[in-house]
């Protein structure tokens, strides 16, 4: 009796520790894994909270660039719409221009003009009234009006002046998000959810649309708009006992949720329990030895398991190695995979920020170099109109001693300045075409002869490994475009190909006329000229070609592209009321197609200027409004020679008291660019309101502006007087 007493006693020595050890070690690990399970979600909700403020913060930069449009600061909605419709972000945005009062003005998914909503369907006007006007803000969820979809609106203020003109919002589909929140790879048990500030449903992990626009449960509501972030337990809308870690989106005030099932978290001590209720069966039946053997056995795998949960509790990734109990090596398992999940996770997270962060800069840097280039366009915009006022005074004066010198040598000086005139003339132009085309200076043009102007300056910036060829169809259809434009697109071409060449190759130039019953995109059927650029380059992959013909978008190393070629070919295209496609394949070239409308007239066909041919006649008086002296006195000096009667006029508001004091010319003749309150395109709307009979003409040298007065003409400076002369002549109200 004494040995088995003794025994037991030594069983339960022997026992009695071991239990307590495991107990301990079970306790342990259970405290240290709910710890880190608890740590390492509160950041994972934190992390996902961030990420969708990066998606509203990315989507509030859209209208922030679209804010600073020069469309909306000049009133030209039209213009603004359809800038609007090409960078909205996807099907599922819309972006819309409202007044102060909230009453809509452009809406992209209408058509320009369409009647629009008149008051706001978002909470966005109680936001304005609580935070301030001036600032960005992000709506609740709400059932649009026009797309009667679930969606929330992201409003910016459109500043002109340092003064608020309009507000710009992008209403966005709430189901934008769903992918955001599928790609976090929760597990499949858990679910995630995105609340407004009422409590409403954006987006759910599990069962979406169920739950999409229904409010989470009061207790929640007032537990989530109490404090940033917490965790708390509940019930989800569809029944289930959850822990929740919440998390606030920062722009918006929204709310994350991560709910974890109760059942999940107790899972792991439950398991523990059983493992140790079945260990001690095993002890009592294997006695002594057994006893012993398992208390010599558990020490090593109890002290892995707690190195094991110290390193997942500073966030390193563990690797699992066998320590022959089964229940201990379970635990490490698990814990070895959740340290991966939990480095994947942070990992994923930074990626995601990085991304967000280059995105951002991105946005910015487009921002910044669509400034300077505007800055660049109005400067010389300015000069070239500056220049080509003083070219109009050579141009004239040179023409009047052409026609009454007598001299032949003089005459050869005259025609050598009369050249170099030119010469400076298409400088300026070069200078011009960095601000709008001009429709002063669109001309009717042979396609072919167009590109064969053009060799030379293409092979210019083609290195000596690249063949070009250029071939058309002959007699090749007239088009009408600005030629420095289509100049500058043919280069553009050009110096992307021979990038896209390092070891030389084949730039292959064709013009062809085409009659097309189906033309491509939205061009109208009828007859077309193609001019087609394709090269033996490298060709771009699909990623890079969806993205060619963004501005700013380039694949080539900091300083050595812009990224505004295509886009400037492409523009070309487009306001020659054209097409520009583009089709590239890796490894096997770059082809670039334009279709040009061919011309009602023929081209123009460049002859030998006579020499000294007589100047036109006219009759009757010119009202001439000119505010540069030198121009004003040598025009004037012409037109009387021509045999008008020449009333002057310094500006706009001189020329107005002319007319209202009496003066009653057969033309009137007026610079567009004028200093004062009344321009020339000014002074033209006034006289056709007064008298719609009195012709009107105006000259430029540069302008943004254009008149959309109908029957007015424009002259471009320098214009030849002979022209001049002619056309006053042409639509004079003096009686033949």
């Amino acid at each position: 009796m004494r040995i088995r007493t003794r025994l037991l006693i030594l069983v339960l020595s022997i026992l009695v520790p071991s239990f307590i050890a495991a107990a301990l070690a079970v306790s342990y690990v259970y405290r240290e894994e709910q710890k880190s399970q608890t740590q390492s979600v509160a950041e994972a909700t934190r992390g996902f909270a961030m990420l969708v403020d990066n998606e509203l913060r990315g989507r509030a930069a859209i209208l922030r660039t679209l804010a600073e449009s020069p469309t909306l600061r000049d009133g030209r909605l039209d213009k603004f719409y359809d800038y609007a419709r090409r960078v909205a972000p996807g099907r599922e945005s819309v972006i819309v221009l409202s007044d102060l009062e909230g009453r809509q003005l452009v809406n992209t998914r209408q058509a320009f003009g369409a009647a629009l909503p008149q008051r706001r369907s978002s909470n966005i006007g109680t936001l304005m009234q609580r935070d301030g006007a001036d600032r960005t803000h992000v709506s609740d969820l709400f059932m649009a009006p026009i797309g009667k979809r679930y969606d929330y609106t992201i409003q910016v203020p459109v500043r002109i002046d340092g003064a608020t003109r309009y507000y710009l919002l992008m209403g966005v589909n709430v189901a934008t998000l769903q992918p955001l929140l599928d790609r976090q790879d929760f597990r499949s048990d858990w679910t995630a959810t995105v609340v407004d500030r009422a409590g409403v449903v954006l987006a759910r992990s599990r069962q979406p649309e169920q739950f999409v626009g229904k409010q989470v449960r009061a207790y929640s509501r007032k537990l989530i708009n109490a404090t940033k972030e917490g965790v708390y337990e509940s019930r989800t809308l569809d029944g289930i006992d959850v822990r929740a870690f919440f998390s606030t989106v920062p722009s918006a005030e929204w709310k994350v949720l991560v709910s974890i099932p109760v059942s999940e978290i107790r899972r792991v001590p439950l398991q523990a329990a059983a493992m140790l209720a079945g260990l001690m069966t095993a002890l009592l039946a294997a006695g002594v030895l057994a006893a012993r053997s398992l208390g010599r056995r558990a020490i090593g795998p109890i002290e892995y398991l707690g190195r094991s949960a110290d390193a997942l509790g500073q966030g390193k990734e563990l690797g699992y190695e066998a320590q022959g109990l089964a229940e201990i090596d379970n635990v490490a398992a698990r814990m070895a995979d959740a340290s991966r999940q939990i480095r994947q996770s942070q990992d994923e997270l930074e990626r995601r920020v990085t991304e967000a962060v280059a995105a951002t800069e991105r946005a910015q840097g487009a921002l910044l170099k669509s400034q300077k280039l505007e800055a660049l366009g109005r400067l010389t915009g300015g000069i070239a109109h500056e220049f080509n006022n003083l070219l109009q005074t050579l141009s004239t004066a040179l023409q009047l001693a052409d026609m009454k010198n007598r001299d032949d040598k003089v005459r050869g000086l005259i025609q050598t300045c009369k050249k170099t005139v030119q010469r400076a003339t298409a400088l300026t132009g070069q200078l011009g075409s960095f601000g709008r085309i001009q429709e002063a200076r669109r001309e009717t043009v042979d396609a072919c002869q167009q590109l064969r102007s053009a060799r030379q300056l293409m092979s210019g910036a083609l290195r000596a490994d690249i063949e070009l060829q250029i071939e058309c169809d002959e007699p090749a259809w007239p088009v009408l475009v600005e030629p420095l434009q289509f100049d500058l697109a043919l280069l553009n071409l050009a110096v992307n190909a021979r990038d896209a060449m390092p070891s030389g190759g084949v730039l292959r130039i064709e013009a062809r006329n085409l009659t097309l019953a189906q033309p491509p995109g939205q061009l109208a059927p009828g007859d077309y000229v193609r001019v087609s650029v394709s090269d033996t380059g490298s060709g771009m992959a699909p990623e890079v070609l969806a993205r060619a013909l963004d501005p700013f978008y380039t694949t080539k190393s900091q300083g050595q592209g812009t990224g505004l070629g295509l886009p400037q070919a492409y523009a070309f295209a487009l306001q020659s009321q054209g097409l520009l496609q583009l089709d590239s394949t890796p490894g096997h070239g770059t082809r670039v197609e334009i279709y040009l409308p061919r011309a009602p007239q023929p081209a123009a066909t460049p002859g030998a200027a006579p020499t000294h041919a007589p100047l036109p006649r006219g009759r009757g008086s010119v009202l001439f409004v000119e505010d540069d002296a030198l121009v004003r006195e040598a025009v004037a000096h012409a037109l009387e020679e021509a045999g008008f009667e020449v009333l002057v006029a310094h500006d706009g508001e001189q020329a107005v008291a002319l007319l209202d004091a009496g003066a009653r010319p057969a033309v009137v003749f007026s610079d567009i660019v004028m200093p004062g309150t009344v321009s020339g395109i000014d002074l033209a709307a006034i006289v056709r309101q007064r008298d719609p009979a009195l012709p009107v003409v105006l000259a430029t040298g540069y302008t943004e502006k254009q008149p959309s007065l109908p029957g007015v003409q424009v002259l471009a400076k320098p214009y030849p007087i002979e022209r001049l002369v002619a056309l006053l002549a042409s639509v004079s109200a003096y009686p033949n």
